[in-house]
């Protein structure tokens, strides 16, 4: 767990501050004065971030703001004293940010902050700019706010990175830099990343009041005219990212079945038409197979639909632990889907088989009854299919030959005629 030291001698305001600390996921320690401060810090410095007041009784002037920084702890100022001298005061020091104390919508950004702080190092941020001063300035900034950074002088080695690191999130570029503008490598970005996969933001140093429509005419999301401060800059990037993650939120909204943890139908056989090209090239051998709970009206019909969720809910748990990496889904009502692979579509049968097994032998409690199930299974083995589309047809097909057999069924179209071409093989 993280240490976050919030000092502040309003004891209410403290309670506020050390609450939000604690709902972030921090440890909190609480200073209500300099002296305290002094205190802390001569027994305990690992705090991973600070909260600091800006005027304290025994330091009325911002005082205990260089002493925190040079104990090498990430703060973040809080006032409820603002001027341009006390703002450009706070601009020029290595702060995470400052934040007038002016109402609640304060503690809403500062919650923020505290959170970022935790989790920025997951957002890959790519600075290019051939002016190494610059770079190196952008760079600072965003590591301040704990992102994970890559610089690169030009457009050329840009793209090598981002074809290295597909989990870039952020493309911050300089414009005016030799070989190719920043606006071009916009343009050649935008070929391959689209701006709900990747943000842009733009920057020139130039005096041009067109620079700014030409980047986002180009494909940039944001622009910063150089020299920017950090607060605008900040500002930006955070309100960037966070449309981005909103984007992120909604397309995996989109793409899963509303109850369970699956993919849905769409967006697992748009998944799979994607792959396509690569599944029917892999040495692996694959079955694509539906399954498909028996009986599961009558469930429904016994239970309610309470218990008829809860078994849906169960056989995607059993699902995801027997079928570890492999695509999975719930295609509708009943019925699932996976693409199991392996080195012999005869050992992934066998699979298939089991898990036939396990679930029939699986039993779950609801409203102090025992619900037990089974599953009827068809497949098909994955071989000279134009489309994922042709999986589910041949699929399905091979089901309704398994539902028609009664009881707990399967059928995989193709895998007689592989066996028996195999052991005519064997014999040649």
């Amino acid at each position: 767990m993280k240490h976050l030291l919030v000092i502040e001698d309003n004891k209410s305001i403290a309670s506020v501050i050390e609450h939000l600390g604690t709902s972030a996921g921090y440890e909190v320690t609480v200073a209500y004065s300099f002296a305290e401060v002094k205190n802390i810090l001569a027994k305990k410095q690992d705090f991973f971030i600070a909260t600091v007041d800006y005027s304290l009784p025994d330091a009325y002037e911002g005082e205990v703001i260089p002493y925190v920084l040079d104990h090498t702890i990430p703060s973040v100022i809080m006032t409820g004293r603002m001027d341009n001298k006390i703002r450009h005061k706070l601009l020029k020091l290595p702060i995470i940010d400052y934040i007038t104390k002016e109402n609640s919508q304060a503690y809403r950004y500062l919650l923020k902050v505290l959170h970022g702080q935790l989790t920025n190092h997951k957002t890959k941020v790519l600075v290019v700019d051939d002016s190494l001063s610059s770079r190196q300035h952008i760079c600072r900034l965003l590591k301040r706010r704990n992102f994970t950074v890559y610089d690169e002088p030009d457009g050329t080695k840009a793209l090598q990175v981002l074809e290295k690191n597909p989990s870039i999130k952020v493309l911050i570029t300089d414009q005016e830099m030799p070989g190719m503008s920043g606006v071009e490598l916009v343009q050649t970005i935008r070929k391959t990343h689209p701006d709900r996969d990747l943000i842009i933001i733009g920057c020139s140093g130039v005096n041009d009041h067109f620079q700014s429509a030409r980047f986002i005419k180009s494909g940039a999301n944001d622009f910063l005219k150089k020299p920017f401060c950090m607060e605008e800059f900040y500002c930006r990037i955070v309100k960037s990212i966070e449309e981005l993650q909103y984007i992120e939120k909604i397309k995996a909204t989109a793409d899963s079945d509303y109850l369970t943890p699956l993919a849905n139908r769409r967006a697992f056989i748009e998944k799979m038409d994607n792959d396509f090209p690569d599944i029917i090239q892999n040495e692996l051998a694959y079955i694509f197979a539906v399954l498909h709970i028996n009986n599961f009206k009558e469930i429904n019909d016994n239970y309610g639909q309470g218990g008829g969720d809860l078994v849906l809910v169960e056989l995607a748990n059993l699902l995801s632990k027997h079928f570890t990496s492999q695509p999975l889904a719930r295609l509708g009502g009943g019925k699932f889907a996976c693409l199991a692979s392996g080195l012999e579509v005869e050992e992934i049968a066998a699979c298939l088989t089991e898990f036939q097994d396990i679930v029939s032998q699986h039993n779950l409690s609801f409203k102090e009854k025992k619900i037990t199930f089974t599953i009827s299974l068809g497949g098909t083995v994955v071989a000279q299919q134009t489309s994922a589309k042709q999986w589910v047809e041949q699929a399905d097909q091979a089901l309704q030959q398994a539902h028609n057999k009664a009881g707990a069924q399967m059928v995989i179209n193709g895998l007689a005629e592989l066996s028996k071409k195999k052991e005519q093989l064997s014999l040649a």
